[in-house]
């Protein structure tokens, strides 16, 4: 008992400080033997960065920052330091084609033959590529794909396929899917064939690894390369960082210096919450193993009495019952390390899977593991204590005989844990109300926790006046529970303790998840779906995949959908080649938010006016940010499958008009598209906020009653009024809705024929709101009931061991065998629900300050977005308290009820008669 918990104390010490990095470890993983990581921030002008390199801006602020689409970026190059030696590190991404079909990979180029790059990855099997051809794989996109070293792979474009010549992982990155080539032989290739094709090349991000030598890189070399618009990780930096004055980053942009990451992550409420179920748990040990030395005290009374009738005090007394306590708790500190300790180094590889990084080293840290073991040995002398004075205090007599004497109930305690309720509900409201701090609800919550455990014993006298409505078995088993409350207390704060942890997470879980559920946007109606391409180039592909989702599942409408295009279909919509364009959907100028038409946005409003605009329908923000389409090409079916059921809106489709739901792109009954063929010009137009240049096509169109949910779509186009207009269009998708629901093999056959027709689409079903995974909750609803059970077995143990005689007696005047095993069952069930009780009452505390302390931090957010013009002054807050009635349900009564059918089951029907003692 008091082993376990050191096995899994230790085990988890071990496994955190070895994942958790050094410094110099995570900056091997990132820039290998280098002194720097020089990357791109993708911003054409000088910037400030901290120096961890995790924020930047670019010199005087993203507000000012405007980008000239006709400026070319300076090469990255330009910024690596005169004489330094840098080794190239080029990524990009794109589908390849796998045993199963397609998978998007990202590819990447570097000199593996290097020094520079020993630690960025770890080869497992196989040999680095040599040249043209050949790639590195991980193990992970080995896994994945179904390939293996010595197979071929091919990316989607290429000419020619790639040999697999070698398997490697990322420490950082164990489930990364990648593809490793040397320079110049892949991302150069592949680009040149796509762009060959008519397809979009490839965009690839550079990066270069410097080495500098003398003193690395050192922050004036770092505000240098920043100047040339390059972004560093310096390894010389992070084991010195420059004071806060020193860095220009701080100085424009003062609410960085003090919204650093912390050691806790932005996850201080679940490591509260954490920190509570490991307190609770250590606490539930002292309270178990207390009257389990008890049992053990109470069973060896006559040999301790005979160590008293033959010249032993109470010290001797004392001491034996204490060796005991300090000898178990040694032995469990020495098992419970040793096991933790083999438990970690045998389990790494799984862990290391788990977490998703390799360790840096195991990094055992003795102090700690002594710290654990002392513990052990200090909750070994805690729990013998009580018994050891309990042991000392009674007579030679009543030991050889075994009877008991009177004890006065303590009167101070029930007053000590009052006082302790008090104070811990004060400082739990504390916490919520002024300093906002989860951590002080939690320590608030536990103070008050310790308070309901002091008045355990006054509550089981409580519970004692119910006996006078249950039958006799009960009734007795209430009674002799609560004239031996020395040893009931403990067993049922124990349970308390259990329960408690087991309500607080999960009433705090449970309420996650129902706000959550409250803020779920669903994209489509229940059941629907959405089939699209990935990208323009793949519209070829989109009728072979509507025919194999009309085959493969249970498909009742289908909608199939076009988009508008111009001139070269496979052309990105923000391309710059002149044979590309777009069509937009204009909003009439009087019609537009104000907001978003000033240069700088929002900031350009005082944060009254902002507040008043936000009133403003043209300025409101939807809940549905837009479909994947905006303007789409469809037909009537479109409306069936979207739940659309004004009969105009249907009538105007048959009809050949199209459809706005969004008014206000409406403007005296018409709309207007404007044609868009010269991309660099809109880009420019798009960045100093003038109007796009092209030819607009204005049509009649029929408006859809307001209100009328749309699912984002803006405006529906028939196929007659696009050909009527004079635009072309490409296929991009389907909506469809199924008659009933595609169950997982549906849908992994529904992948399967996709992959192997090689179309890149993606394809979505609305489900609705998906609960978080309950296997947590199951895992504290099981720890709950075990220890429940486990503290309910020791206080019948103990009952047993005290009623030896009355059983005896009973079954010497006759008593039905049946008799000892409903009396034990009872006995477990009564001390079982006494703590289930008592615990799921303590148990809502934490979990309403915590929940609480999150209203009010969500509250200070939604006023900061109404101050700065991302939100509406009346939208409402939603942080809900609810209690997982199944949960409790499945406490109170499973729990105590399963406690006591275990406890008649291993009990014995029958014991030895009692005899008469000779004369």
């Amino acid at each position: 008992m008091i082993a376990l918990p050191v096995v899994g104390v230790s085990a988890v010490d071990l496994t955190l400080r070895s994942a958790e990095l050094t410094p110099g470890q995570t900056l091997s993983r990132q820039v290998g033997v280098a002194d720097a990581l020089l990357e791109s921030p993708h911003l054409d002008s000088p910037i400030l960065q901290s120096p961890d390199a995790r924020r930047y801006a670019p010199v005087g602020g993203y507000e000012k920052y405007r980008p000239d689409p006709d400026k070319e970026r300076a090469p990255l190059k330009n910024a690596v330091p005169a004489g330094a030696e840098a080794v190239q590190d080029s990524r990009s991404s794109v589908k390849v084609h796998t045993r199963h079909g397609l998978l998007d990979t990202p590819l990447r180029e570097l000199d593996v033959h290097h020094p520079l790059t020993r630690g960025l990855f770890t080869p497992l099997r196989g040999r680095l590529p040599q040249g043209p051809g050949e790639v590195m794989a991980t193990a992970a996109f080995l896994e994945h794909s179904g390939l293996y070293v010595g197979s071929s792979v091919t990316p989607r474009g290429s000419k020619a396929p790639y040999r697999i010549t070698g398997a490697y992982e990322l420490p950082s990155e164990l489930a990364r899917d990648e593809l490793l080539a040397l320079p110049g032989t892949l991302l150069l290739p592949l680009d040149k064939a796509l762009t060959a094709a008519g397809a979009p090349g490839l965009n690839v991000d550079d990066s270069f690894l410097v080495k500098v030598g003398g003193d690395g890189f050192t922050w004036n070399m770092v505000k240098e390369a920043n100047a040339k618009g390059g972004l560093v990780r310096s390894r010389a930096v992070a084991e010195h960082p420059p004071a806060d004055s020193a860095v220009p980053f701080y100085a424009q942009e003062p609410d960085q210096r003090f919204d650093r990451p912390g050691p806790d992550g932005g996850r201080i409420t679940e490591k509260a919450v954490a920190a509570t179920v490991v307190g609770l748990a250590l606490l539930e040990v002292c309270l178990l193993a207390g009257p389990a030395f008890a049992v053990g005290a109470r069973r060896s009374r006559r040999q301790l009495g005979l160590v008293g009738a033959n010249g032993g005090d109470r010290r001797h007394i004392r001491a034996i019952v204490l060796s005991g306590g300090l000898v178990i708790g040694a032995v469990s500190a020495v098992l419970g390390c040793a096991l933790g300790v083999g438990l970690t180094i045998g389990l790494r590889p799984l862990l290391e899977e788990k977490i998703g990084s390799r360790f840096g080293a195991l990094d055992f840290r003795p102090l700690e593991l002594l710290g654990i073991a002392l513990l052990a040995v200090v909750t070994g002398l805690l729990a013998a204590f009580v018994p050891a004075v309990t042991a000392s205090r009674q007579t030679v007599l009543a030991s050889l005989t075994g009877r008991r004497g009177i004890r006065r109930a303590n009167r101070i305690l029930p007053l000590v844990g009052l006082l302790a309720i008090v104070a811990g509900a004060a400082l739990a409201l504390y916490g919520t109300r002024y300093r906002v701090s989860p951590t002080v609800v939690m320590g608030g919550s536990a103070l008050a926790e310790l308070g309901v455990v002091a008045l355990t014993p006054v509550l089981v006298g409580l519970f004692g006046r119910l006996g006078r409505w249950l039958p006799l078995s009960p009734r007795l088993a209430l009674r002799d529970a609560v004239r031996n409350r020395g040893r009931t207390a403990p067993a049922v704060a124990a349970v308390l303790a259990a329960v408690a942890g087991t309500v607080a997470v999960s009433t705090y879980q449970h309420s996650r998840d129902v706000q959550a559920r409250h803020e779920y946007v669903a994209e489509l109606p229940a059941g629907a779906g959405l089939l699209s391409a990935n990208d323009n180039s793949a519209h070829k592909d989109v009728p072979t995949a509507r025919e194999t989702l009309t085959r493969t599942l249970p498909v009742a409408v289908r909608a199939d959908v076009d988009r508008l295009s111009i001139g070269n279909p496979n052309c990105e919509s923000y391309a710059r080649d002149p044979g590309c364009g777009r069509v937009e959907l204009i909003v009439p100028k009087e019609q537009r938010c104000p907001l978003y038409e000033s240069e700088h946005g929002p900031a350009d409003f005082p944060k009254e006016e902002v507040k008043k605009l936000r009133q403003d329908p043209r300025c409101a923000i939807p809940r549905r940010m837009g479909s994947s389409f905006d303007t789409i090409v469809a037909d009537e079916k479109l409306l069936q499958v979207l739940e659309v059921t004004d009969p105009g809106s249907v009538a105007a489709l048959k009809a050949g008009r199209p459809v706005a739901f969004d008014r206000r792109v409406v403007k005296d009954g018409k709309i207007t598209l404007r044609l868009v063929t010269d991309p660099a010009a809109a880009q420019k137009a798009e960045a100093v906020h003038a109007e796009l240049p092209g030819q607009d096509k204005v049509l009649a169109v029929h408006q859809a009653p307001e209100g009328t949910e749309s699912w984002g779509v803006r405006v529906v186009l028939p196929p007659a009024a696009v050909k009527a207009a004079g635009i072309a269009t490409a296929p991009v998708g389907a909506y469809f809705s199924l008659e009933r629901a595609a169950g997982t093999e549906q849908r992994q056959r529904l992948d399967g024929e996709i992959d192997r027709t090689g179309a890149d689409v993606r394809v979505s079903i609305e489900r609705g709101y998906q609960e978080d995974s309950t296997i947590g909750m199951l895992a504290l609803a099981v720890f709950a009931g075990l220890v429940t059970i486990g503290a309910a077995g020791i206080a019948t143990g103990l009952a047993q061991a005290d009623s030896e005689a009355d059983l005896k007696t009973l079954a010497a005047v006759g008593a039905a065998p049946r008799v000892r095993r409903t009396l034990s069952g009872f006995q477990c069930g009564v001390v079982a629900l006494m703590g289930v009780v008592l615990g799921s009452a303590a148990g809502i505390l934490p979990a309403v300050g915590l929940r609480l302390t999150q209203e009010r931090e969500q509250r200070s957010l939604l006023q900061r977005a109404v101050e700065m013009g991302y939100s509406t002054p009346d939208e409402p807050l939603y942080v809900p308290i609810a209690v997982p009635w199944d949960t409790l349900a499945g406490l109170l009564v499973l729990v105590p009820l399963g406690a006591a059918v275990l406890a008649a089951l291993v009990t014995k029907s029958s014991g030895a008669l009692a005899r008469r003692a000779a004369g």
